[in-house]
C-alpha cells in the first residue's frame, strides 16, 4: 500500500535536512522505534506496536538507497520481521524537503508491505495511524532536536542525545559495529492512535466475545456444586 504524509518544521531547510538524514538523531523521535546498532551505512533496531493485548516487535534494518543533498531528496529502505515469526514489514520511504516562508515542509511517500496480525486492519487504518505517528514524530523532532540546531549533537562513537529518547553509542565486540544504548521505546498503541477507525472493525468481534463470555458465566453459575 502507498501512504502519503506531510509535516512542517520551523527551521531553515539546510538545518532540517542535515538532521532528517542523520538517522541516529531522529530515531528516538519516531514513536515505537529503538535504534540498537550501526554498521557502516546500515542501521539496526526494533519497532514496537500493540493492538489491545497483542504486542508485536519488528526487528530489522534501515539504510539510504538514495540521498541527494543538493535537491533535498532521499530514499530509505527499511525491512523488519516480527520477532515471534508472525509477520514481516518492509517500506520504501521517499522524503523530499521544500523551503517555505516560515521553515521547511517535508513530504513523505511510503510504499508499505506488511503481513501478519497488524496487516488485518487494512490501508485506511494504517494511513490514519501513519499520519498521527508522523505528526507526533514532527513534534518531537522540532522540540528535542531541531530546536538545538543541526551542529549541536555530532554522531559517531561518542554521540549522545538528551531527552526522553536518550541515545549513546558504544563500542562492540566487532570493530565495524557500534552498539547504541537508548531508552527502551514504548510500543505504539494502534487502538489509541487510530481510535474509531480500528474500533469500528473490532467492535463486532468484541460484541460476540462479550456474549460468549456472558453465556459461559451463566452456565458456570447453573452448574451444581459438589
Amino acid at each position: 500500500m502507498e501512504l502519503t504524509n506531510e509535516f512542517h518544521v520551523s527551521v531553515p531547510i539546510d538545518v532540517a535536512w542535515a538532521v532528517l538524514t542523520d538517522l541516529e538523531r531522529v530515531a528516538p523521535c519516531m514513536p515505537g522505534a529503538e535504534l540498537q546498532e550501526v554498521e557502516g551505512d546500515e542501521y539496526r533496531g526494533i519497532v514496537k506496536v500493540k493492538v489491545g493485548p497483542i504486542t508485536a516487535q519488528y526487528k530489522g534494518t534501515a539504510k539510504f538507497i538514495e540521498k541527494d543533498d543538493e535537491h533535498h531528496r532521499a530514499v530509505l529502505l527499511a525491512e523488519g520481521r516480527d520477532t515471534r515469526g508472525q509477520g514481516n514489514a518492509s517500506a520504501t520511504v521517499t522524503a523530499e524537503a521544500i523551503p517555505d516562508k516560515d521553515g521547511t515542509t517535508v513530504s513523505i511517500v511510503t510504499e508499505l508491505t506488511i503481513t501478519g496480525k497488524v496487516a488485518q486492519f487494512g490501508r485506511s487504518v494504517m494511513a490514519d495511524v501513519s499520519a498521527k505517528m508522523l505528526g507526533e514524530f514532527a513534534d518531537r523532532l522540532e522540540a528535542d532536536v531541531l530546536s538545538q540546531g543541526a551542529g549541536s549533537e555530532p554522531t559517531g562513537a561518542n554521540a549522545e542525545s538528551t531527552g526522553e529518547g536518550a541515545v549513546t553509542a558504544e563500542a562492540s565486540d566487532s570493530p565495524s559495529v557500534r552498539m547504541i544504548r537508548s531508552t527502551p521505546a514504548e510500543p505504539v498503541d494502534l487502538l489509541g492512535t487510530a481510535g474509531p477507525s480500528i474500533l469500528k472493525r473490532v467492535a463486532p468481534l468484541a460484541a460476540i466475545l462479550s456474549v460468549v463470555l456472558l453465556l459461559w458465566r451463566r452456565r458456570r453459575r447453573r452448574q451444581p456444586t459438589h
